[in-house]
């Protein structure tokens, strides 16, 4: 994720790195000489420090985000954190009333929003081109965790927190169809499975969807509780329903996050391993998809695109508009915020909190407005 932010970063054209930290000199020293950074370091204070620094992104594991961001807070740096935002909806609070109390920028990087396809679907929504909402179903499918001999850092509650795969797609999920439909989710039912009871864990460090040519010689056998599969029923609103899956254990599914939406009017529905195309359909017409050409998306959709039609955005462009809104209000805070905060955040750690609770009871819980 380091890598991915400092890519996009430098993409805007108005913001230079200038410092990395990581867990070990020799990491950010690695880093650095590979990214072309000048300063490299093991000691976020001394990057804290620095009063010609404006802001951090913050890349690190889940248990990291909540103790340095209120550190950064406190020297007065503004802060784009990964997500979840936290280990708890409490540290999420108080990372968000520092953030205000000090005037600060604050982003979740909830960057999954800002492929232009979903844009349009949020502004036809607007519109009311949908008709009332009615349903909401989905998935955030992965296999990069199908064997007992794939690890990573996520797996453990120690790093990453209570929950895994809900925690870390399953928040993007329920973020986005928020987002996109405009309605709260005001209650919910989840039943979460660990799929690998035990995981053989590499005797040496391997990045996120790596560690595949490994040999049983390299592995200690490691008890897992943290989920590799998890579902969730939804009420959004008064009288929409809905479901959800995310899974780390589905074959072939690289990064299938999709979304299907269905009103009184029409229904539609984006998967994000075809970026590109927004599918609509029709009860008694045929059926249309849209490919995203900004100059055929309504203006507030096109604003997250900067290419031409048939010329593809993805991933890395999601991060590049997110940042540049970011960035932009740093800059000038007449700028909107059009970007998901804190409280996005906040919100986000306090339906997580739901989704464990309703799994250990086995039953419904309410969430209070967000």
């Amino acid at each position: 994720m380091g890598r991915t932010h400092v890519e996009a970063i430098r993409r805007l054209g108005s913001v230079d790195v200038v410092a990395v930290v990581a867990a070990t000199e020799e990491e950010a020293q690695g880093f650095a000489s590979k990214a072309g950074i000048d300063f490299a370091t093991a000691d976020v204070d001394a990057v804290l420090a620095n009063k010609e620094i404006d802001g951090v992104h913050i890349c690190t594991p889940n248990n990291t985000h909540a103790p340095i961001s209120l550190k950064a807070l406190e020297a007065g740096k503004h802060v784009l954190c990964e997500k979840p935002l936290s280990l708890s909806a409490a540290e999420a609070a108080t990372m968000l009333d520092l953030a205000e109390k000090k005037g600060l920028c604050h982003a979740t990087n909830h960057n999954l929003r800002y492929y232009p396809a979903v844009q349009q679907l949020r502004r036809m929504i607007e519109a009311g081109e949908l008709g009332e909402i009615l349903v909401v179903q989905g998935t955030y499918s992965q296999d990069w965790l199908l064997y007992d001999t794939d690890f990573n850092w996520r797996i453990l509650r120690s790093a990453n927190g209570p929950l895994r795969v809900v925690g870390d797609i399953g928040s993007h999920w329920m973020d986005m169809i928020q987002h996109v439909t405009g309605l709260p989710i005001t209650s919910l039912c989840a039943d979460l499975s660990i799929i690998h009871k035990v995981r053989k864990q590499p005797k040496v460090a391997i990045q996120t969807f790596a560690g595949k040519t490994l040999k049983p010689e390299d592995y200690t056998e490691v008890p897992i509780d943290t989920e590799d599969f998890g579902m969730v029923l939804l009420h959004m609103g008064d009288r929409c329903r809905g479901a959800y899956t995310v899974s780390q254990v589905s074959a072939g599914c690289k990064n299938r996050f999709e979304i299907a939406v269905f009103g009184t009017k029409c229904g539609a529905s984006w998967n994000q391993e075809r970026p590109d195309e927004l599918w609509i359909g029709h009860r008694n017409e045929p059926n249309r998809l849209i490919l995203k050409d900004p100059s055929l998306l309504y203006p507030a959709a096109a604003s997250y695109a900067d290419f031409p039609g048939g010329h593809s955005e993805g991933y890395d462009d999601t991060h590049k508009m997110l940042f540049r809104r970011f960035w932009a209000r740093v800059a000038d805070r007449n700028q909107p915020v059009e970007y998901p905060t804190f409280a996005d955040g906040l919100r986000g750690m306090r339906l997580l909190e739901k989704v464990i609770e309703s799994n250990a009871k086995r039953g419904w819980v309410d969430c209070a407005p967000q």
